[in-house]
Parts: structure tokens; sequence; C-alpha cells
């Protein structure tokens, strides 16, 4: 599994709302240009784990870590830690697409202008074109893209928050079950991306469709009551996994 350097390691990680342990000694590396899917039952931890990576939970009163999660050699939990930075560096694409109420190429230009990425309007252009293109949807929308984002259908919204988050030129991109209000059409076609993101990107996936996970990642950490249970490549832990709670999850016969 160890065969490069890893974009993340997590360490000892325990995550609390309040009084609450949410995880438990969380312990896992996330390996550059691959994808890495968490699956377990609602509940059990993986999208706040998932959103520990770019510090999403900060928002929330209450909560605090122990442990550390360090990306590239750094530890993202630092008091001295740029926020902004972080979250540029680690984009996210949520479960419901959440386009802006704004037009298309508003939509994608926004990250570009306000982290000042591009220096001429014939430059943010092209960024918008190359992230549009990236995510298949340039020949869709490259006549309308004054038009409301939110008249685009579901499928289309997701690929443009996926998108937006390209134009900000991340490492990494977290998916938080970008399929799951999708048609199985979409979601194909939605795998299909992933596929062809992950030569230029590390991706981390959440998702509830074991088959989905079975298809689209290289590693999966399986996640029961705040814990991770297993972590293996994929191919691994859907045909000898080490964990009889593992494989009976997978299986369907528990969950």
């Amino acid at each position: 599994m160890m065969d490069s350097k890893p974009v993340f390691h997590v360490e000892h990680l325990d995550f609390y709302y309040g009084r609450f342990k949410a995880l438990a000694d969380i312990g896992m590396d996330i390996l550059p240009k691959r994808v890495t899917a968490l699956i377990g039952p609602s509940g059990c931890g993986k999208s706040t784990f998932l959103r520990c990576f770019n510090r999403m939970n900060d928002t929330i009163p209450g909560v605090r870590i122990e442990g550390q999660i360090m990306l590239d050699g750094e530890d993202i939990y630092a008091a001295n830690t740029d926020l902004s930075g972080l979250r540029k560096r680690v984009g996210m694409v949520f479960q419901k697409p959440n386009p802006f109420p704004q037009s298309i190429f508003n939509n994608v230009a926004f990250g570009p202008r306000v982290l000042g990425l591009v220096k001429s309007p014939s430059q943010l252009q092209d960024l918008v074109e190359h992230s549009l293109r990236q995510v298949a949807l340039w020949d869709e929308v490259k006549d309308i893209m004054d038009r409301d984002a939110l008249g685009l259908s579901l499928g289309q919204q997701q690929r443009l928050c996926l998108a937006r988050v390209l134009a900000t030129e991340p490492d990494v991109i977290l998916m938080d079950e970008p399929a799951s209000a999708l048609d199985p059409i979409t979601t194909l076609r939605l795998e299909e991306l992933i596929a062809e993101l992950k030569v230029n990107y590390t991706i981390v996936i959440v998702t509830h469709n074991m088959q989905q996970a079975a298809r689209v990642s290289d590693f999966t950490g399986f996640f029961w009551l705040g814990e991770l249970v297993e972590f293996s490549d994929t191919v691994k832990m859907f045909t000898q996994p080490e964990k009889e709670i593992t494989e009976n999850y997978i299986t369907g016969r528990m969950g």
C-alpha cells in the first residue's frame, strides 16, 4: 500500500461533538492520485472524518479533535494553519449540488477571482472553460454561460460544482456521497469522471453504495460506530476482508 509518500497521514485521531466521541483512534494514509472510498452505515462517522481533511467541522460549535492529520508533513490543525489555503488545496463536493444562484460562468469563476488565481479576463475565461471541459460539461453549457446555474439538471449542477472545485486548482478532492441525488446513468458518468480525474488529483469519497466503492476506488476504509474497522486495497477488501464484520457488511448481512 505504501508505494509512495502519502498526501494525508492520519494518526490517533479522536473527534468529539461536545462530550460525544464520534471517531476513535483513526489511523490512515491517503496516497496521491488514488481514490480512497469510505464506507459504513449511516452515523458511523465517515462523513465527519471526511470533513476533518479540510476542517469543515470547525464551523460546528463544541467540536474538538485529538491526534493529528498531516498534509504533506504539516499538521492541518496547528494554530497557524491558513484555512483559506487549506481549503484551496483540499476542495469538496457535497451530497446535494449547491451551485450559487448566479450564472454558470460566475459559479466556476468565483474561486479563481477570490483567490487571485488569474490576471486577466481572458485567463479567467480559459480557466473556466478548462474546468468545465474536465467535467465534460463545456459542450452542454458553452452557449448558455450567462444563464442561472440553478436552471441546470441535478447531474449538470453536480458536475458544475465539481468544475467549481477544479477551478481553484486543488491537490485533493473530497466527495461526500456525490451521486446520492443522481439517476443511474448520471451516476455512471460521474464515476467515469472520477476515474479520469484521479490521473491528476487525489480523491476521497464517502459512499453508501458498495458497488460504487468497488468500482471507483483503489483503497477502502470501513467505518463502524466511529471506529475504522478495516482499511486496505479495495480488491482485497471486497474479496478477502480480514474481519468478519466487514464481510457481513459488504455482503449485506448487516448494516
